[in-house]
């Protein structure tokens, strides 16, 4: 019988193993490119529905506030839609240069969970029409799939309509 390879355990997979939710890790090693279609590339990769795949952005407010967002990977945000779920007059995508240092993790690997602060967190309404969900792992080339009901929970998060349609 063949081991298994294990996976190196990221701060998003220490956390959910701390609150014992379930996930699967599905590491398919650094993919360097960033580029557009990244997301794509790792549903695929992963045997995951692209609607059922989702990447994490985060929004900024005009006071500086932060509101984590997570939408299918094959969609784009609504920033109205987004700002009017999170209660702010407007949000704004983050500066990529602050990415790291607001929340510890790197474009292409930025996961809603175990970011160095925990913050408001939006999940795409579309998320609940399935029984799992992938979502980044921490870092580039890492998925973590799990129940979008245990994401929201761990999260704090609210599920809203923030997708451009």
């Amino acid at each position: 019988m063949a081991r298994k390879e294990r996976v190196q355990k990221s701060n998003a997979m220490r956390e959910l193993d701390r609150a014992g939710i379930s996930y699967d890790a599905v590491d398919l090693g650094s993919e360097e490119d960033v580029s557009r279609g990244l997301g794509e590339r790792m549903a695929t990769l992963a045997g995951m529905d692209l609607d059922a795949t989702f990447k994490t952005l985060v929004c900024v407010s005009p006071q500086e506030d932060y509101v984590v967002c997570c939408i299918p990977v094959v969609q784009e945000l609504d920033l109205k839609k987004a700002a009017q779920a999170a209660g702010e007059k407007s949000l704004a995508l983050m500066p990529l240069r602050d990415l790291e240092l607001v929340t510890g993790y790197v474009r292409g690997g930025c996961s809603p969970i175990g970011m160095k602060k925990a913050f408001p967190t939006l999940v795409d309404e579309t998320a609940q029409l399935f029984d799992r969900m992938a979502i980044s792992g921490g870092r580039r080339g890492l998925s973590l799939i799990l129940s979008p009901e245990d994401l929201r929970r761990f999260c704090s998060a609210a599920y809203a309509d923030i997708i451009r349609i």
